[in-house]
């Protein structure tokens, strides 16, 4: 609604995480480096952990996106699953065919024969978790196991863990020690600093296509800074329905009036 009238090509406050509109922060750079180098060195069990909002999902995705074409992905985001529904999810992202009525066993079988293989060719397979403080404790006992999948020196299935700081505490739990041990990577998603919240709202508004940068005044986007506690899903929420409201009002630039007035209808 606001486009045209914002010189702007697109949306630049979308909710969903496309990768185009990542903003490399420290936290970002060295999160996605973890990511990485964990996977394609075969080191078993990373965890990545941030609050709501913080973009561990873009994160995810952006190191999908990244990894070389030796790596084979399978991605999990609904953590509420039964044991035989995880498992079915589990064979079907890494195109195992198996039938729907096939045994854990078998499962598990077809899973240790595709990463034996991979390993073979020096190939690396890598599951990734979402979500993963939802997971419940018999399932997290899986994941376990599923590290387990070795040879002398090496992880033959690596697993990446992502979730809510309630995930930490999960793991802390003293019947989880088994787990928490076989971690080998961890890394932390923080919100943003006020500098690079400024940053971040000239960089996406220049991502979609905007003339001007500087629709948000010094004021506004010190009180977007604030109410949003550097959460990117909360600056996003914030800034479109700011520049809403300032098409609506006829205001070129975003003022502290407009944000005030966002805040108190949310």
């Amino acid at each position: 609604m606001y486009l045209n009238y914002y010189g702007l090509k697109e949306a630049p406050f979308g909710l969903t995480p496309d990768p185009k509109f990542i903003f490399k922060t420290e936290s970002y750079l060295e999160a996605l480096s973890t990511i990485k180098y964990g996977v394609e060195e075969n080191k078993g069990l990373i965890v990545m952990v941030g609050e709501v909002g913080t973009g561990k999902t873009t994160t995810l995705r952006s190191a999908l996106q990244q990894f070389s074409r030796s790596v084979q992905a399978a991605y999990i985001f609904n953590p509420s699953l039964t044991n035989a529904e995880f498992f079915e999810q589990l064979c079907n992202g890494f195109d195992l065919g198996l039938p729907r009525t096939a045994s854990k066993p078998e499962r598990l079988e077809a899973l240790g024969r595709l990463l034996a293989n991979r390993h073979a060719r020096k190939l690396q397979t890598v599951l990734i978790i979402d979500e993963a403080h939802g997971l419940p404790e018999d399932l997290l006992e899986e994941v376990r196991l599923l590290v387990n999948f070795e040879t002398n020196s090496d992880k033959l299935l690596q697993v990446v863990l992502s979730g809510q700081p309630e995930l930490r505490a999960q793991l802390n739990r003293p019947n989880l020690r088994q787990l928490k041990q076989r971690i080998s990577l961890r890394c932390l998603l923080k919100p943003l600093t006020p500098f690079e919240v400024n940053e971040y709202i000239r960089f996406r508004l220049k991502v979609a296509g905007a003339t001007r940068i500087n629709l948000f005044d010094a004021e506004a986007v010190a009180l977007i800074s604030l109410v949003s506690q550097g959460v990117p899903r909360i600056i996003n929420n914030l800034c479109d329905n700011a520049l809403l409201y300032g098409f609506s009002g006829n205001c070129p630039t975003v003022n502290v009036e407009l944000v005030e007035e966002v805040i108190e209808t949310l």
